[in-house]
């Protein structure tokens, strides 16, 4: 399978990413930019996006970006910052790009923006790669 093809089969099966309404934009080897609408359901009690809402899109870009070889991977460390609120109404996308990539591990940067381009915040994201095929799970 094609990295985008095994993108779409790990999609088919992920119910949080399907419900959050994520499209897969762009998947290249170990490389993705995938989108998200904010929903009411993703808003929290100061009127913006929870910040839990935000993590999980970049944790999603991460999960499509590591394991579209095949080779399958889980996240082992995440951090992320949060640098703009986002609003109901707003359409995030979140790039994720392979930085550092070694035997065992495998280090992502992921940049999440706004429909207007403005950076709304930034993870990075080390996974682990388990030694198992993601078609074999």
């Amino acid at each position: 399978m094609s990295p985008h093809e095994l993108a779409e089969y790990m999609l088919q099966q992920d119910e949080f990413s399907k419900w959050m309404g994520i499209r897969l934009i762009e998947v290249r080897e170990r490389y993705c930019l995938i989108e998200m609408p904010i929903k009411a359901e993703m808003i929290n009690g100061l009127r913006t996006v929870h910040g839990g809402v935000t993590f999980a899109l970049a944790d999603s870009a991460l999960a499509f970006s590591s394991n579209n070889t095949d080779d399958a991977s889980v996240a082992l460390h995440c951090a992320m910052n949060f640098t703009k609120a986002v609003k109901l109404g707003d359409t995030l996308t979140a790039e994720s790009i392979l930085i550092s990539d070694t035997r065992k591990t495998g280090v992502y940067d992921i940049s999440i923006k706004n429909q207007h381009g403005d950076l709304v915040g930034s993870f990075r994201g080390t996974v682990y790669k388990i030694g198992k095929k993601v078609t074999s799970l």
